[in-house]
């Protein structure tokens, strides 16, 4: 297996004031970093625990040898329902919240997940088990509020598993260190291209896909799963902070329309129409990577405070703010209109800049 990175779906790469810093904080080993405001690492450090697959809003890193969304199809043809990262996974917590939700909807018997292995493979503060607990225990707290389902967590001790798994990671850490003895320049070529920094430029093409709009597959997963399940007699509201996947939003009246928020989304969830004379919001859509609220210079887009599970039964596309668009007096072009002379921003600059211009060369004349 190896890491891969795909920078045109990366939040950071979209735009360099975006803060999201998960791939970097779930690491165990602490090997991505960012050159440039874009994720980069070094393959052979790179233990292949999928911390970082799972804990990406927009699908950006993946497994080559590993993909979560045929492990799901896989695992229920199987009729599985327990899994292991010592025999099934390669971590735990590569499974996303929207993951385990779906992994509990689709099956039958409940969800089981052996978290043995987690205690040693986290790093100093275990990371990794901290995460996946988290998930664990979001996933059961939304399940709550419309199903009897629940994930379950088992233990195994298992001393010489544990041994075996320790030393598999040790391994994985030294396979392409240069410190062994390499058999082949073959093997020698491939450890050194395995110990550079891989770093990812936005060229033209990558430049050219960030502005493809995609919905990540584990949203697309659990929105195919919730339309089959039965909708409750009444749709609870769940606090903003417990819900890490998704939200609500409303625009304040500081909003100035300056489109970046719904240019720059990039699974869709903010749109706007041909005039681009409103602001519309999908929150299946959403995967709260929080970019919209990043770019917002005024600050007026804001996180609802609850979420309305609503949502999950009965997606709908709210109009978040309106605008008034009239077309410039002076060049033209369509324009939010305000009040006053209808004349758009960049024309009122101009005008002002030329009175500046025409009132220095009247001083000079004196």
């Amino acid at each position: 297996m190896g890491l891969n990175f795909d920078v045109s779906s990366c939040v950071r790469a979209t735009s360099k004031f975006s803060e999201c810093t998960k791939c970097v904080d779930i690491c165990p080993v602490s090997t991505i970093e960012f050159v440039d405001n874009i994720p980069a690492f070094t393959p052979s450090a790179c233990i292949e625990c999928g911390g970082c697959v799972g804990v990406c809003p927009t699908e950006s890193f993946s497994l080559s040898e590993f993909s979560v969304l045929n492990f799901f199809f896989e695992s229920m043809e199987k009729k599985q329902h327990m899994f292991s990262c010592s025999v099934d996974i390669p971590c735990l917590s590569m499974l996303s919240v929207e993951e385990l939700i779906s992994f509990s909807l689709a099956s039958k018997e409940k969800i089981v997940l052996d978290t043995q292995s987690c205690n040693f493979c986290g790093g100093e503060d275990n990371k990794l088990r901290r995460q996946l607990e988290a998930n664990i225990e979001e996933a059961n707290f939304v399940l709550s509020a419309f199903s009897d389902k629940e994930i379950l967590v088992k233990l195994f001790d298992n001393k010489e598993e544990k041994s075996e798994k320790e030393v598999d990671i040790q391994d994985r850490r030294s396979f392409f260190s240069l410190k062994g003895v390499v058999k082949s320049k073959k093997e020698f070529d491939e450890a050194v291209l395995e110990d550079d920094l891989k770093e990812f430029a936005l060229d033209s093409d990558t430049i050219a896909r960030i502005k493809d709009k995609k919905i990540p597959n584990r949203r697309k997963l659990l929105f195919s799963l919730l339309k089959r399940e039965e909708r409750p007699k009444v749709y609870e509201v769940l606090a903003e902070e417990d819900v890490s996947f998704t939200s609500q939003k409303f625009v304040d009246e500081s909003c100035t329309n300056c489109q970046i928020c719904y240019r720059i989304c990039p699974t869709g969830a903010l749109s706007s129409d041909l005039k681009f004379s409103l602001i519309n919001f999908d929150a299946m859509m959403c995967v709260k990577c929080h970019l919209c609220h990043d770019v917002c210079e005024p600050n007026a887009i804001q996180l609802q405070s609850g979420f309305e599970l609503k949502e999950f039964f009965e997606p709908t596309q709210r109009t978040l703010a309106k605008f008034d668009i009239q077309r410039c007096n002076e060049c033209g072009n369509y324009f939010t209109y305000t009040g006053g002379v209808k004349e758009c921003f960049r024309c009122k600059i101009e005008e002002e800049e030329a009175m500046g211009l025409h009132a220095n060369a009247k001083k000079m004349e004196f």
